[in-house]
């Protein structure tokens, strides 16, 4: 075989080219490098000011010159169902937060009216949520709502500042057995700390184990009015949470008006079923001895002042400043943004339909959200999984599903809070218990067991922690054990010697001597040179088109000296990078 290479003239001539090409380059960069920072400045303005850059951030200009009455149709039964649901919801995750029923009211509305203008996903509902409500209980100082407004502002800065710095891929570094471990356990704390309210029970507990000793300890004090209630109240709404997946509420292609609109006022039911019980319950707690059963009490009645959140306020007579209450608020700032980005982008991808979900808008989205919500006295706000698989059932047709929402708990605020004294905390416990019970992820863990039993670990250890401990800090062990199991396989990376390479080549070589066949090889650096030497014992080089001639005559009186009509492959053609040469028909061009 033949390795043909360029001769040193012909080198050096390319390496000239090169040069004067690099030195071309250099020219062209330098001209470029000129160019005026006007020019830079015009060119962001225009793609700023784009019609593409205002679809994509402002989305309501994309599904708004589209809407027809068929939209206004699904987003009104929509909305007037999410509705429903959010008001008794509302209520109650303002108890699990450890403040006055009228603040989850102040949370559910403005979400609503921001989202249908900056959201990009169609069924999201943004308002108060079971996991934000405990993580504000956790930083809210001595049950002071200030700090829970505080909280709320300064969440939607954090959010809205992470969108503009396009920091969204953070996070894809909080797996998915982490996000599991931390809903689970926080779904199993905030079950436990409602518990009190089923029993019909009054006391303080902090944790899980906390609150089942606390339990135990005043068990005998149990009302057992609010029990059976409780119980009740539980089985009524688990019975028609099922009620929407019958067969009989599914409406047929065949099926007339009347039973098209029957199947509507069944599934309708369903879906509004904490509504309906917590009305059902109420009037129940009216007719009777108001003793009877362990009650809400006054709320707050009216619409909240639209006012600048506190940046101060008084803890037992002593006035505390901006710095000093973000210093009481600790770490709060940093994960309540966290779990609320989670929260709502998991959402986003849960509801998307396939579609790509923009990260930085829903962001953006979630961020004015919180920050125009602190005007209005709201806590910390997010997207609601419960509230989303409902308004997606019941329809919803774009986010203007949201007004509707909106302008009923507005409305409930207005005209309904006098009434919402007879709410029975007990069937508000109930509501939240059958709420978060189906948080609790453990049809994950069979899947990730299949796919890396490492991931277990992970998972585990943060539920654990979050259960046990605290949550913010079963994230950062999630995230930790994460970390540990990535370094350690790049520190430790297997290593498989392979010698398929050598095998390969030499089989080629091989292949083309039994066709008697020449083989060409065309830019060959030194060391697939040095290689081909080693396979080969009578490798011959050529470093110029005479010598490549010579080594092909040569190949050709050897194979008609063997008797053979095509040339041996005694000879490896070999070209030098850059080279144009070609060979065809034993010539080179």
């Amino acid at each position: 075989m033949v390795v043909t290479i360029l001769s040193t003239e012909k080198k050096s001539a390319s390496l000239g080219k090169a040069e004067e090409g690099k030195s071309g380059k250099l020219t062209m960069n330098q001209s470029s490098n000129t160019r005026s920072i006007s020019d830079l400045v015009q060119a962001r303005a225009r793609k700023f000011f784009s019609k593409k850059t205002l679809h994509q951030r402002l989305p309501i200009t994309q599904w708004l010159p589209k809407y027809n009455l068929e939209s206004l149709e699904g987003d009104m039964v929509a909305g007037l169902t999410v509705g429903l649901t959010v008001i008794p919801q509302g209520i109650a995750y303002a108890l699990v937060a450890g403040l006055s029923p009228n603040y989850g009211l102040y949370s559910a509305f403005m979400g609503c009216f921001v989202y249908m203008f900056l959201g990009s996903c169609k069924d999201i509902t943004i308002g108060p949520t079971a996991i934000m409500s405990i993580m504000t209980h956790e930083y809210s100082v001595e049950k002071n709502p200030d700090y829970a407004i505080l909280l709320c502002f300064l969440s939607g800065l954090i959010i809205f500042a992470a969108g503009l710095c396009n920091l969204g891929f953070l996070i894809t570094f909080i797996s998915k057995p982490v996000i599991a471990g931390f809903t689970s356990a926080a779904a199993i704390s905030i079950a436990a700390s409602q518990l009190k309210g089923l029993f019909g029970l009054s006391y303080q507990s902090e944790s899980v184990i906390e609150a089942f000793s606390k339990l135990f300890e005043n068990i005998g004090d149990t009302r057992w009015q609010d029990l059976v209630l409780g119980i009740c109240s539980m089985v009524v709404l688990l019975l028609m949470r099922k009620l929407k997946d019958l067969k009989i509420v599914k409406v047929q292609p065949g099926d007339s008006t009347s039973v098209r609109i029957g199947k509507k006022i069944l599934f309708l039911t369903s879906v509004g079923r904490n509504a309906i019980v917590v009305i059902v319950a109420g009037i129940i707690a009216f007719a009777v001895n108001r003793d009877t059963f362990t009650l809400t009490g006054d709320i707050e009645a009216g619409l909240p002042a639209f006012k600048a959140p506190p940046f101060s306020t008084w803890d037992n007579g002593t006035e505390v400043y901006f710095n000093e209450m973000v210093s009481n608020v600790g770490a709060g700032i940093i994960i309540i943004p966290l779990i609320s980005i989670l929260e709502s982008i998991a959402i986003a991808s849960a509801f998307a339909g396939g579609k790509t979900i923009d990260a930085t808008q829903e962001m953006y989205a979630l961020g004015m959200c919180n920050i125009l919500g602190a005007f209005v006295q709201s806590i910390p706000v997010t997207g609601s999984f419960s509230r989303t698989a409902v308004n997606s059932t019941s329809g919803v047709k774009t986010p203007a599903g949201g007004i509707v929402t909106g302008l009923l708990v507005v409305l409930a605020l207005a005209f309904l809070t006098p009434y919402f004294k007879y709410i029975p905390k007990a069937t508000l416990s109930a509501v939240i218990i059958c709420a978060v019970i189906f948080m609790v992820e453990y049809e994950t863990v069979r899947p990730i067991w299949k796919a890396r039993q490492l991931d277990q670990l992970p998972l585990w250890g943060t539920f654990f922690t979050c259960l046990f401990w605290k949550l913010e800090y079963g994230i950062l062990v999630g995230v930790g054990i994460n970390l540990a199991i990535l370094l350690y396989g790049i520190a430790r990376p297997k290593v498989n010697i392979s010698t398929v390479l050598r095998k390969g080549m030499k089989n080629l070589c091989q292949d083309f001597e039994r066709r008697h066949q020449p083989l060409v090889f065309t830019n060959v650096t030194p060391g697939v040179e040095r290689g081909l030497c080693s396979l080969i014992d009578n490798i011959v080089i050529a470093h110029s088109s005479e010598q490549i001639d010579a080594a092909y005559k040569s190949s050709v009186a050897s194979s008609a000296a063997n008797g053979k009509v095509e040339p041996s492959n005694d000879h490896l053609f070999r070209f030098s990078q850059g080279s144009n040469s070609t060979v065809e028909n034993g010539r080179v061009d």
